[in-house]
């Protein structure tokens, strides 16, 4: 069995039910959504390259994404957009699009398992895993989910918001993104609490 497997397989053999990965993509970039994804996967399920999105190509994390929304037993990916960002700040931000992805699973979640040291704003029995995204199948699953659907919404944004460069640096902060932004200025994508300082 895969070591991306024992984190889940201790916990099912602690007695819990449905267990769902997640994880973002987005929290700091000048613009766009925070994006997350939650993901149920069969126990023990072997999906070959499966790692954290962080450690794979984009072309590896499109080739992959088909894989896990095949496999899954559930998954989704959810936003919360740039005026939440804005109103709530981007941890709390983030907690909304989680609590979002998993709500959209449309399944009783038994446990949550949170990418990272935190998971005080998440609404469902949760646990956060430190490094999750290279530890957890579920969650590395949830990784690859998230910075797709991002990376894709982010991509659209090219036509719309022409000159920023949107498709090739996903709304992070580049050279090129700071020298379009001295240019043109924030657009209604941009985080402007993210702009207080341009370079």
């Amino acid at each position: 069995m895969s070591p991306l497997w024992e984190i889940e397989d201790a916990l099912y053999e602690e007695g819990f039910g449905v267990i769902c990965g997640v994880d973002e993509a987005g929290r700091g970039p000048l613009a766009g959504p925070v994006c997350a994804a939650a993901v149920i996967l069969p126990r023990g399920i072997e999906i070959p390259g499966l790692n954290d999105s962080k450690q794979l190509t984009a072309k590896r994390r499109e080739e992959l994404y088909p894989i896990i929304t095949a496999k899954a037993a559930a998954c989704a990916a959810a936003f919360a957009d740039v005026a939440e960002i804005e109103e709530l700040n981007i941890l709390n931000a983030t907690y909304l699009a989680m609590n979002r992805a998993i709500a959209a699973l449309g399944v009783e979640v038994g446990l949550a398992l949170i990418d990272g040291n935190r998971d005080a704003g998440i609404e469902y029995p949760s646990r956060a895993i430190v490094k999750g995204d290279a530890r957890c199948a579920s969650i590395a699953a949830a990784s690859i989910i998230a910075k797709v659907t991002r990376d894709r919404y982010m991509c659209s944004l090219e036509e719309k918001y022409p000159g920023y460069g949107f498709a090739r640096h996903k709304g992070y902060g580049t050279k090129a993104h700071y020298a379009a932004l001295r240019e043109l200025g924030p657009c209604a994508e941009h985080r402007l609490s993210f702009l207080k300082v341009l370079h």
